[in-house]
Parts: C-alpha cells; structure tokens; sequence
C-alpha cells in the first residue's frame, strides 16, 4: 500500500510532509508534489503534516482522486526527488481551498 497526494496541493506545494519522510519517496514538479508508490513503506508520518488535507492511503482515496493514483507514479519517474523542506510558493496560501485546480498542474 502508498500515499497519494491528490488535487489540494496544486500550486500550494508545501513540504511539511517531505520533512518527515523516512524513506524520501517525494517528487517535486513545479507546483505539485508526488510520492513514488514503489518507495512509500506506508508508514503515515507525512499524512497529518499537510496542511491542506492533500494526502491519503490509497485504500481511502476518495473517488474524485482516482486519477491522482497514476500520476503519482508516472510523474514520480519523471520529477527530481526532494527529501528536505523548502519554502512554499509565495502565492499558496491564496490557493489553499481552492477546489477544482487540476487544470493548473503543470507536469
């Protein structure tokens, strides 16, 4: 079983949850993080440290979010990792609750 990070965090990228990370399974693009399922030991360190709620187990992934299963593995492959945290974008509060933002996920 993974992590999935899904839609909230489209373009508020905040790294609490890179931070505590035991096993550095995070990807970053360049306004959505992503965890590799193939690194994640499901250990749920980083689940509560989001800040914006982006974060589930893929068995309790709502269904809106589906899609956010595959493109955490496929852009995973394709991402620089990160393994420490770093500065949000300086507009991330403002997107913070924002629904509907898959359209601005920049791959």
């Amino acid at each position: 079983m993974t992590f999935v990070i899904t839609e909230p965090c489209i373009k508020c990228k905040y790294t609490d949850c890179v931070e505590v990370c035991p096993v550095d399974c995070f990807y970053e693009g360049p306004n959505f993080l992503v965890i590799n399922p193939d690194e994640c030991i499901d250990c749920a360190l980083c689940e509560p440290e989001c800040p914006v709620n982006a974060i589930y187990s893929e068995d309790e992934l709502p269904a809106q979010y589906e899609e956010y299963r595959e493109l955490n593995a496929e852009l995973s492959k394709k991402w620089p990792n990160i393994s420490v945290k770093i500065d949000a974008p300086a507009d991330a509060d403002d997107w913070k609750g924002v629904e509907n933002k898959r359209q601005y996920l920049q791959e």
